[in-house]
This record gives structure tokens, sequence and C-alpha cells, in this order.
């Protein structure tokens, strides 16, 4: 479990393509220990486990499941990551619950820029709108946001300049692809009415 406030990056370094299978090398500050081999980490909002560490590079295990259902399969050597360790228990949280679980990647319609900020507006398939909600929590490349507008055939989100500071989403740009993972409190409810 995560919670959507990213405040590390890491920068592809080589991506290992095997048979059913992909490793993907991230270089980053990040630190990590021997026990945290084999935990959770989210990348980009994909929830990947970490197999090895050494020095500066981390490598994580992507399987096919991941790379069909998430953003990866457009990323290339260069490409910025968003990394997050997974709560403790106690935790603050300050953005709101992210399960690392990407339920569709969605493209940029538009990037609009006033003052600092950004509003960017995604394009996204009809049959999850019911799962979005104005002033409700979508997590973007794992990064906890609002839903300022619910669009016709999307929505869009603003995002602050700290924000955009802190994680890949500065580097985005019309036509990009993002890992979106819904509320997760949202889903619930949704198929809770569907049984009644």
């Amino acid at each position: 479990m995560f919670n959507g406030i990213i405040k590390n990056t890491g920068i592809i370094h080589r991506i290992d393509k095997y048979k059913n299978y992909f490793n993907l090398v991230l270089k980053s500050k990040v630190s990590f220990s021997k026990n945290e081999i084999g935990s959770s980490i989210s990348c980009s909002g994909t929830c990947l486990t970490l197999i090895n560490f050494k020095k500066n590079l981390i490598t994580f295990y992507l399987s096919k499941e991941t790379l069909d259902k998430s953003s990866f399969k457009y990323l290339n050597k260069g490409s910025l990551v968003n990394i997050e360790k997974s709560m403790k228990f106690g935790d603050r949280i300050s953005g709101h619950f992210v399960q690392g679980h990407v339920d569709t990647v969605c493209s940029i319609k538009k990037i609009l820029v006033l003052g600092k900020s950004w509003f960017i507006n995604f394009n996204m398939s009809k049959k999850y709108r019911k799962l979005i909600v104005q002033k409700g929590s979508i997590a973007i490349n794992g990064v906890s946001l609002t839903i300022s507008r619910v669009l016709k055939n999307g929505f869009q989100i603003a995002v602050i300049p700290k924000t955009l500071q802190l994680t890949n989403l500065i580097k985005l740009k019309k036509k990009d692809f993002v890992n979106v993972e819904f509320d997760v409190l949202g889903k619930y409810i949704n198929k809770s009415l569907k049984k009644i």
C-alpha cells in the first residue's frame, strides 16, 4: 500500500528482455537494504518487486501482465520513473490509499499551463467514467491527485509546481500515456451497488 506522495524518481538504465518477463533496471539515489529485497515498490504507480540493487542501480521484475496493463511498454532507456516505497504502519497519509494496481492506461489530450500550475486533460474509455468523481482522488503514474473536472470522454487534473518538481509529470506531453489507478473505495462501492 502506498499514499501517492512521490519524493523520489529514477531513470531507466536498461530493460533486460526475457521470454515471458522483463527486468527493469533504474538508476536512482533511493537507498535500499538487503531486507527490502522482495518488497513491493511503486514504480510510476505500478507495484513491482525489488529483486536486486547494487550501488545506485535497482532492479525490478516486470511480468507480461504488468507490461500489457501499464505504460512501461511505451518507455525507453532514459525515461523518468516515479519511485515510492510502501508505507509502514503508523505512517502519515498525505495523499490517498494507492495499491499500485494499475486499472488502465490513458493518453494526454491537452496540457494547459496557468501560472506555475498545469491542467492536464486525459482521454479515457467510457467504461471507466463511473469510477471518476469531481474532486475525487486518482493516481497518475503513482502520484495522488484530485480530479478537477469530469470531461465527456475523460477527466482533468490540476498539478501544482511542487508536484511537477518532484515527479515525472513534468516530462509529460500531448499524446503521452500514463498509468491510472482509480480510487479503491470508489471501485468497491461501484461493485457493491451492482449487486443491489
